[in-house]
């Protein structure tokens, strides 16, 4: 069987003086705090502090990156344990791990192999690579020690040394779990909500007219008319902050901000709680409540995020026997310098507004985002996200906006994951690419070495701290 051996210089230059100029930059944040300010770990986890049920339940079936490359090969996401939209499951965990054995060769050189070693290796201590062969043996290994009390979440939690750990949540959320981990263990981290209003902004979704009431029912406002609907988002998000949030997230079909008359939101709005507005007007309703999102920022402070012009739940007979966020989720080309320009006309200077852009499509990078950051003070660049944050892509980012925007007009590193046992791997991942890019610097004598430490060092906590308001 082939160990399991991550190298100690992965990802690091292969030219030898600009590697040992690397591994001492990197020596410098390797075990410093993670800072996670966009991720999608489910709050609950923490709360209950649960065992982890099984290895396929960890490393496999939540994790999209790794059941759509499994899918592609042909395997049914129902033999990967993906749930039904009734609930249904029928695949043993055991065999959802043997399937991903048996097709571990497919993940080589991919994001999802370099992460799920890391895991592995390093936060599980194992030496053998999955194989057909070896499947059971590590089955029964990790199924061992997820029963061991340092391998449940909070012990993880601060095994990672998480700082700070933002998730998403739905504007209704009553936030219980946040407030359960308020008063928990997790040493000298925290963990904070996030309001993501997608599905109760966009009057073009099928289930927007129940999701409205739902938001008028926890917000207790009458949201039979758009003012009041205003009103109700504005309560749910002082409800998040008073639980701790400190942004929003949001990612619509695109990055369109024209606002509306009041008279004519008032009039689309009516006209979708019935099912009588056009696509049209549908449209543009959704631009309009991006740029009222962006004024609610401007009152209260939570820092808009915005990663736009993806097709969501693409594949129409696997969303609808599956449910959304499955891993058909495709991204298209992205615009943003004419799109974000009302929105930006009217909050771009504003002293409390602030909005972080991210993309996948990284034509965007050195043309319109790290140009509308070189500008606007609100504007800061989003690290690289879902098909982007590849070790090369990482590096391809930083060469794209350091010439525009240098470091500090951008987030920070975000791990954007719901796989738990990946946070650690993922910013370490960034560490060693922008350990290995400072170091670059360093030798074309562009940078000291004393000032890339310092660039290495603020990239990991004080960065996103400060962009994000944590």
């Amino acid at each position: 069987m082939t160990r399991l051996e991550p190298h100690p210089d992965r990802l690091l230059p292969a030219e030898p003086s600009i590697r040992e100029v690397a591994r001492r930059l990197y020596q410098q944040v390797a075990e410093l705090p993670i800072v996670s300010p966009h991720g999608h770990v489910d709050a609950g986890i923490l709360a209950n502090d649960e065992p982890f049920p099984d290895p396929a339940t960890l490393f496999v079936t939540p994790d999209h990156y790794v059941t759509r490359l499994l899918h592609s090969l042909g395997v049914p996401l129902e033999d990967l344990g993906v749930a039904t939209r009734d609930g249904t499951t029928t695949a043993a965990p055991r065999d959802v791990w043997r399937a991903f054995c048996r097709h571990w060769p497919a993940f080589r050189a991919t994001p999802s192999r370099y992460w799920l070693e890391g895991e592995l290796a390093d936060v599980f201590g194992l030496t053998t690579q999955p194989s057909p062969e070896s499947a059971d043996q590590l089955y029964d290994e990790l199924q061992d020690k997820l029963s061991q009390p340092e391998f449940r979440p909070r012990a993880l939690f601060r095994r990672f040394r998480i700082a700070a750990l933002a998730t998403t949540d739905d504007p209704c959320s009553p936030l219980d779990d946040h407030r359960l981990l308020a008063k928990g263990d997790l040493g000298t981290g925290r963990v904070v909500p996030t309001f993501r209003p997608d599905s109760y902004v966009d009057p073009g979704r099928r289930d927007w007219p129940a999701r409205v009431t739902a938001l008028g029912q926890a917000a207790d406002v009458d949201v039979d008319g758009y003012d009041g609907y205003i009103t109700a988002l504005e309560h749910r998000r002082a409800y998040f902050i008073e639980h701790g949030a400190t942004a929003t997230d949001q990612g619509p079909a695109d990055a369109g901000s024209e606002p509306l008359d009041v008279a004519d939101a008032r009039r689309i709005y009516a006209d979708a709680l019935i099912g009588g507005a056009s696509p049209a007007d549908c449209t543009a309703f959704r631009r309009h409540m991006l740029s009222e999102m962006a004024r609610m920022s401007s009152d209260d402070g939570l820092v808009m995020q915005l990663h736009p012009s993806v097709l969501r739940n693409y594949d129409t007979a696997t969303y609808e026997r599956f449910g959304p966020d499955t891993g058909h989720d495709i991204p298209a080309a992205a615009e943003y310098t004419r799109a974000l320009r009302p929105l930006l006309e009217r909050y771009g200077n504003h002293p409390r507004f602030r909005i972080v852009l991210f993309t996948t499509d990284e034509d965007v990078w050195a043309r319109e985002i790290a140009p509308l950051a070189g500008f606007y003070p609100s504007v800061y660049v989003g690290a690289p996200w879902w098909f982007t944050d590849t070790p090369d892509a990482l590096r391809r980012f930083r060469e794209a906006v350091t010439d525009t925007v240098g470091f500090y007009r951008t987030s920070g590193f975000v791990d954007d994951t719901r796989a738990f046992c990946s946070i650690p791997v993922r910013h370490d991942t960034a560490r060693r690419v922008d350990a290995g890019y400072l170091a670059r610097l360093v030798v074309e004598h562009r940078l000291a070495e004393d000032e890339a430490a310092e660039v290495a060092r603020d990239l990991t906590g004080p960065i996103p701290t400060e962009v994000f308001r944590l």
